[in-house]
């Protein structure tokens, strides 16, 4: 009898055990997945970051630099992320910093520039600056993407897209893969 309880124990135990090791391992397995972003504006921030090293990384300098500089111009709303500063998926480093639109060192300082919302002043201002520099400026605001900006963001719920001003692109001394151009053609995806 005293065989039959300590199996009856044992067996008890094993299960305790089994059932223990099981909630280890699903607990594990729980905390292994990836958080999801905690709201739709980090996703979409995401998704900006995503854009804009796909669009700097098919673009070319007259000199490429070791360490692209990315600079943010006036207020914006997507970029959180991309003010991390990252590297490229070439391996070269972006460094990213704000500086306001009347810094008179952006057209020396920046190889790129991230434009959120200016007044129409400032945005003639920092254009005449940038005009004839190898400065590859995305434009974030909901401008007709026909003045200044070589891109223009579209940002919605579903994704991130982008135009291109050919005319900018072609004044500008900066050389867009024409990958990047035919991507812009693309209609959204119906949903």
């Amino acid at each position: 009898m005293k065989v039959a309880v300590r199996t009856t124990g044992h067996v008890m135990g094993c299960k305790q055990a089994l059932l223990a090791g099981l909630l280890c391992l699903l607990s594990g397995i729980v905390c292994a997945q990836p958080q999801a972003p905690a709201s739709l504006a980090e996703q979409r921030a995401k998704a900006v970051t995503e854009v804009v090293l796909g669009i700097l990384s098919y673009a070319r300098w007259p000199v490429e630099p070791d360490r692209l500089r990315l600079c943010v111009i006036g207020p914006t709303e997507y970029t959180d992320d991309l003010l991390k500063g990252t590297t490229q998926a070439t391996g070269r480093p972006v460094t990213v910093r704000r500086l306001l639109a009347s810094n008179p060192t952006i057209a020396g300082e920046c190889d790129a520039a991230y434009i959120g919302k200016l007044t129409v002043e400032e945005r003639n201002h920092l254009f005449a600056a940038l005009t004839g520099r190898p400065v590859l400026s995305i434009s974030e605001s909901d401008d007709q993407c026909t003045v200044g900006s070589l891109f223009c963001l579209r940002v919605s719920d579903e994704q991130v897209s982008f135009e291109v001003n050919l005319d900018s692109v072609a004044r500008s001394g900066v050389r867009i893969h024409p990958s990047v151009l035919q991507l812009s053609r693309r209609k959204p995806a119906a949903t």
